[in-house]
């Protein structure tokens, strides 16, 4: 059981929530204002970061102090959207959200993943017709071996998990959000996840 802290109780953040909690986790869920955001940071071992990725960077400094030492969980994408409310293109362009993050807070762990699929594959990567991937980006070892334990929680088999490297390689995962929009238009809104096929 970890006590885990989840900043955005929006799709993403109430699904993921719900499900850690269902896996024994001690799991607090914070809205986007400071003070419940800092107090659920203190409390909790790993934070996920589930807000708003144009905000995200700014929202997440504010609270460096009671980030300080903890797994920073970042599975937000940093967009700008089109007219039609879709990502249109990325808002750190050669660079990405997850190194932003790290970057800016340097005594905090960051590990990106979960961030190539839509919402309800994070928590059931068993329903989709084929295996997804699911991607860790991140500088610690540890860190991602921890997220990794929390993926295999929520469903995750060992073998659907691909650590790619540094947090430079979230440059990869953040840019397949450009395929949503697109994949989004032809198919509507169901489940699907990028999935490296071998």
């Amino acid at each position: 059981m970890t006590t885990i802290a989840v900043l955005g109780n929006g799709r993403v953040g109430g699904n993921l929530a719900a499900a850690l909690t269902r896996a024994g986790h001690e799991v607090t869920v914070a809205d986007r204002t400071p003070g419940t955001a800092a107090d659920a940071a203190r409390r909790a071992r790993i934070v996920i970061n589930a807000t708003p990725g144009a905000g995200s960077l700014d929202r997440l400094v504010a609270l460096r102090q009671e980030l300080r030492s903890k797994i920073l969980i970042d599975v937000s994408n940093a967009t700008v959207d089109g007219p039609d409310g879709l990502p249109a293109d990325l808002l750190h362009p050669g660079s990405s959200l997850a190194e932003q993050l790290q970057k800016a807070l340097p005594d905090t762990r960051v590990v990106k993943t979960l961030n190539t699929m839509l919402f309800p594959v994070m928590t059931a990567p068993a329903t989709l017709t084929q295996p997804p991937t699911a991607f860790l980006s991140g500088e610690d070892p540890q860190a991602k071996q921890t997220v990794h334990e929390l993926l295999t929680d929520l469903g995750w088999r060992k073998e659907w998990i691909t650590d790619l490297g540094g947090i430079e390689t979230a440059r990869a995962t953040e840019a397949a959000i450009l395929f949503v929009p697109h994949v989004l238009r032809t198919s509507g809104f169901t489940p699907f996840a990028i999935s490296i096929a071998r």
